[in-house]
């Protein structure tokens, strides 16, 4: 089913028009030619202009579109070798968290890597399979025993972030929800690999968090990150869900936003309109993303754990993260009546 948001509509009601246009010329023989391509350029302008003054709350309905692409066709793309891994050796395999091996061909070389992502499905039945790319703990247990995995065979880890956050609901809580999120985050501070993290749609609260934690953390241009919801802030700060746009501006939360704090590596730019308007296009850009932001960070010798290199690009990561929110302090002067 056409999925399209009401700033969409001018755009969705050009396309139809350009539609039956074609659709005139093919079935009774006339010419128009001349005609389609002036609305052609017409709905080119018209996509650019919208997509370019975008506001937040707009930002956050493309980044849930459900025709992005997700986790899955980049594997397809990038990685068409990936094997998937399953489960966490302790509870069961969750859908909503998919990763295994793959080899990434950059810069003339074939490098093989792991992958780790969230998985959103498009049906009805593959989203209740995949619980809405909400992980359960058993998500987080096999994220961290595919990191340890990559720590082992020493292959760069890349993971692919795209979810409204990790499942709240009491099975996950009995089991341990808070803490393996927890031991997801230290797992990937502890990696002596280079790791790279990218948000690919919504960026979640800590059930982003926890597969996160990259030297280098790109972001699509049309995702979002943030500590929580639109929704579920607005329902805390003025116990009203509906002032979700109101609170999506407080919580900036787009790549700009977090690029601007420096929170960023890189945003990774979309086609014209979008990603879930040019699935191949997205794609691609984010390929050369990759090969842009985090290449680089191969280049050293982390074959062994206690190399040099490899023991750099740990702190790196430490010190990246460990900057982040930086603030002066000033502290108060005593007043000399006190």
């Amino acid at each position: 089913m056409e999925t399209f948001f009401d700033f969409e509509k001018p755009i969705n009601s050009l396309e139809k028009k350009l539609e039956e246009l074609r659709e005139i010329s093919q079935s009774d023989g006339v010419d128009l030619t001349r005609e389609i391509a002036t609305l052609e350029k017409k709905l080119q302008s018209l996509i650019k202009d919208t997509y370019e003054k975008l506001g937040t709350w707009q930002r956050v309905q493309l980044s849930r579109h459900p025709n992005r692409p997700y986790t899955q066709d980049y594997l397809e793309a990038i990685f068409p070798d990936f094997t998937e891994l399953h489960g966490d050796r302790a509870f069961g395999d969750d859908a909503a968290i998919i990763g295994g091996t793959a080899t990434w061909n950059v810069k003339g070389r074939k490098v093989p890597v792991m992958i780790v992502g969230h998985q959103k499905g498009r049906t009805t039945k593959q989203k209740v399979e995949r619980n809405f790319g909400m992980a359960r703990p058993e998500g987080y247990r096999k994220a961290i025993r595919l990191f340890e995995l990559a720590e082992r065979f020493r292959l760069p880890v890349i993971t692919l972030i795209d979810t409204p956050g990790a499942y709240p609901g009491m099975d996950a809580e009995e089991r341990g929800q808070s803490q393996a999120i927890a031991e997801s985050i230290r797992a990937m501070f502890a990696l002596t690999v280079p790791t790279c993290s990218v948000v690919i749609g919504e960026g979640g609260s800590g059930g982003a968090l926890a597969i996160g934690i990259g030297n280098c953390v790109l972001m699509q241009e049309f995702s979002t990150y943030s500590v929580i919801s639109p929704e579920s802030c607005a329902s805390i700060l003025w116990s009203d869900s509906t002032q979700a746009e109101r609170a999506a501006e407080r919580l900036k939360m787009t790549a700009k936003d977090l690029n601007s704090m420096k929170l960023l590596d890189a945003i990774v730019s979309e086609p014209n309109g979008g990603g879930h308007r040019d699935r191949a296009g997205a794609i691609e850009s984010l390929a050369k993303s990759l090969e842009k932001h985090f290449s680089h960070f191969l280049d050293g010798d982390f074959s062994h754990p206690d190399s040099k290199a490899s023991q750099q690009l740990k702190e790196q990561r430490f010190q990246k993260f460990r900057k982040m929110g930086d603030f002066a302090f000033q502290p108060i002067q005593e007043s000399k009546n006190a």
